[in-house]
Protein backbone atom coordinates (compact mmCIF):
# COMPACT_ATOMS: atom_id res chain seq x y z
CA UNK A 1 0.00 0.00 0.00
CA UNK A 2 2.81 2.00 0.76
CA UNK A 3 3.78 2.38 -2.48
CA UNK A 4 0.66 3.41 -3.93
CA UNK A 5 0.78 6.30 -1.61
CA UNK A 6 3.43 7.33 -2.60
CA UNK A 7 2.42 7.37 -6.39
CA UNK A 8 -0.46 9.80 -5.29
CA UNK A 9 1.81 12.02 -3.39
CA UNK A 10 3.88 12.26 -6.81
CA UNK A 11 0.76 12.93 -8.56
CA UNK A 12 -0.22 15.82 -5.79
CA UNK A 13 3.76 17.18 -5.08
CA UNK A 14 2.99 20.22 -8.65
CA UNK A 15 0.35 21.64 -7.17
CA UNK A 16 1.73 21.66 -3.56
CA UNK A 17 4.90 22.59 -5.31
CA UNK A 18 3.88 25.78 -7.62
CA UNK A 19 2.58 27.14 -4.16
CA UNK A 20 6.39 26.84 -1.98
CA UNK A 21 5.40 23.52 -0.45
CA UNK A 22 5.54 19.98 -0.46
CA UNK A 23 3.91 16.55 1.26
CA UNK A 24 6.13 13.88 2.47
CA UNK A 25 5.24 10.48 3.66
CA UNK A 26 5.70 9.51 6.73
CA UNK A 27 4.17 5.89 7.44
CA UNK A 28 1.52 3.94 6.18
CA UNK A 29 0.16 2.03 9.07
CA UNK A 30 -2.02 -1.73 9.03
CA UNK A 31 -4.53 0.12 10.12
CA UNK A 32 -4.77 2.03 7.04
CA UNK A 33 -3.11 5.48 8.23
CA UNK A 34 -1.27 7.38 6.46
CA UNK A 35 1.39 9.66 8.44
CA UNK A 36 2.60 12.51 6.21
CA UNK A 37 4.49 16.04 7.12
CA UNK A 38 3.61 19.20 4.87
CA UNK A 39 6.75 20.82 4.30
CA UNK A 40 7.95 24.39 2.62
CA UNK A 41 4.95 27.13 2.94
CA UNK A 42 2.72 24.29 3.36
CA UNK A 43 3.90 23.86 6.98
CA UNK A 44 2.76 27.16 8.48
CA UNK A 45 -0.18 27.85 5.79
CA UNK A 46 -3.51 28.28 7.65
CA UNK A 47 -5.20 26.22 5.35
CA UNK A 48 -2.82 23.31 5.29
CA UNK A 49 -5.80 21.57 7.13
CA UNK A 50 -8.00 22.17 4.26
CA UNK A 51 -5.20 20.85 1.57
CA UNK A 52 -4.67 17.81 4.05
CA UNK A 53 -7.99 16.66 4.09
CA UNK A 54 -9.55 17.43 1.18
CA UNK A 55 -7.26 17.31 -1.18
CA UNK A 56 -4.71 14.66 -0.20
CA UNK A 57 -6.47 12.84 2.29
CA UNK A 58 -9.78 12.42 -0.55
CA UNK A 59 -6.85 11.89 -3.52
CA UNK A 60 -6.27 8.73 -1.51
CA UNK A 61 -9.26 7.21 -0.05
CA UNK A 62 -10.23 7.85 -3.50
CA UNK A 63 -7.57 5.40 -5.12
CA UNK A 64 -6.95 3.34 -1.92
CA UNK A 65 -10.43 2.08 -0.16
CA UNK A 66 -8.33 0.89 2.60
CA UNK A 67 -6.66 4.21 3.58
CA UNK A 68 -8.71 5.21 7.18
CA UNK A 69 -7.27 8.45 7.67
CA UNK A 70 -4.66 10.94 6.80
CA UNK A 71 -2.77 12.48 9.39
CA UNK A 72 -0.29 15.68 9.67
CA UNK A 73 2.82 14.50 11.90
Amino acid sequence: MREKVEEILELLRPSLQADGGDVELIDVTDDGIVKVRLTGACGGCPFATLTLKEGIERAIKEEIPEVREVIAV
